[in-house]
C-alpha cells in the first residue's frame, strides 16, 4: 500500500470536485468521496485484495466534515513520515461563478446554512487557506465546464504514469463556446459540409448514423481523413519517443454537435483500432 499514490482532492464547495474524483475513477483508481480525514490511515491499512489493480487512490474531502480542519495536518503529516506518496489536488473558482453554480444547482452550500451563500464562500476560503497552500496543485475552474476540468484532470493523472505508455486525448467542441483549456493540437474542421443546415439533420449530433454517414461518406472529408491520420500515424510514435505521457487532440465545428462530433469518434476508432490507449470528450454535444 506505501507504494501507491494517494490523491486528496479538496477545494473550495462548487468548483468541481465530484468531476475530479469521477475522473479519477474513470482513470482506474479507487475513490471515495466525502472519506472523514481520521480514518483515512485505518483504511489504507486494509487488507486489499492484490489481484485487482488500481492506479492509486483518490479520497474527497472537504468541509463538509466538520473536523477536517482540525484533523488533517496530523493525518497527512503521519502518512507522509510513513513513506505514503501524499499528493493534494486543491480546486477553486471565482467567488462569482461558484454563486451562479449554487443558484443553477439550488445546492446547500455546507458553511451557510446560518448565513448566506456569499458569506459561506468567503469563510469557506478562510478555512481553507492552510489546506491551499499545502497544495501539490491548484486548478482553476472558474473558465471551465465538467468536459474541460475531465480532460484537465485527466492529463494530470497521466503525466504521473510510470508504464510508459502514451495516452490520447479527444474532444469536440464548438468555437461559439471558446477553445478548450489544457489541448495540444487543436483542428478546425468548420470547411467541412454542416448538417445542421439539412432540415432533417438539425437535431442530431455526430454519434448518429444519419449524421456520420452525411459527415464521413463526403470526398472533403474522407481526403481530410486520408491525410491528418497518416499525419497523426507519424507523429504519434515521435511523441511517445519523447516521453509524452499524454497529447490531447481537439476537434472543432461552430456549435460543437454534428461535424466534430464525427470527425472525432472517426480519430478515436482510429486510435483503438491501433491499440492506442485513448479516450473521447464531447464537450458541446449536449445530452
Amino acid at each position: 500500500m506505501k507504494n501507491t499514490k494517494i490523491t486528496i482532492i479538496s477545494g473550495l464547495s462548487g468548483s468541481g470536485k465530484s468531476t475530479a474524483i469521477a475522473a479519477f475513477e474513470d482513470a482506474g483508481y479507487y475513490c471515495v468521496d466525502n472519506m472523514p480525514v481520521a480514518l483515512l490511515p485505518r483504511f489504507l491499512d486494509l487488507p486489499f485484495d492484490r489481484s485487482t489493480e488500481f492506479a492509486g487512490f483518490a479520497f474527497g474531502m472537504d468541509l463538509r466534515e466538520k473536523d477536517f480542519i482540525a484533523a488533517f495536518p496530523s493525518v497527512f503529516k503521519k502518512l507522509t513520515e510513513n513513506k505514503y506518496e501524499l499528493e493534494i489536488l486543491f480546486l477553486e473558482a471565482r467567488e462569482n461563478v461558484l454563486l451562479r453554480r449554487y443558484s443553477q444547482t439550488r445546492r446547500h452550500h455546507p458553511l451557510a446554512f446560518q448565513k448566506n451563500i456569499r458569506e459561506g464562500i468567503k469563510e469557506e476560503k478562510s478555512q481553507l487557506q492552510r489546506l491551499r497552500k499545502l497544495a501539490d496543485k491548484i486548478i482553476d475552474t472558474t473558465q471551465m465546464n465538467i468536459h474541460e476540468l475531465k480532460l484537465i484532470i485527466l492529463n494530470h493523472i497521466h503525466e504521473d504514469l510510470s508504464d510508459g505508455t502514451m495516452r490520447i486525448n479527444i474532444m469536440s467542441f464548438g468555437f461559439k463556446f471558446g477553445l478548450p483549456p489544457g489541448v495540444d493540437l487543436v483542428v478546425d474542421v468548420r470547411f467541412l459540409k454542416n448538417p445542421y443546415f439539412v432540415p432533417e439533420l438539425k437535431d442530431f449530433d455526430g454519434e448518429t448514423r444519419e449524421v456520420k454517414d452525411f459527415v464521413l461518406n463526403d470526398p472533403e472529408t474522407k481526403i481530410f481523413l486520408e491525410k491528418y491520420l497518416d499525419l497523426l500515424d507519424y507523429l504519434i510514435p515521435l511523441y511517445e519517443k519523447e516521453g509524452k505521457a499524454y497529447l490531447s487532440i481537439a476537434f472543432g465545428c461552430t456549435g460543437g454537435r454534428h461535424r466534430s462530433v464525427a470527425i472525432a469518434r472517426e480519430i478515436y476508432n482510429h486510435f483503438e483500432s491501433h491499440k492506442k490507449r485513448v479516450e473521447i470528450i464531447h464537450r458541446d454535444k449536449g445530452e
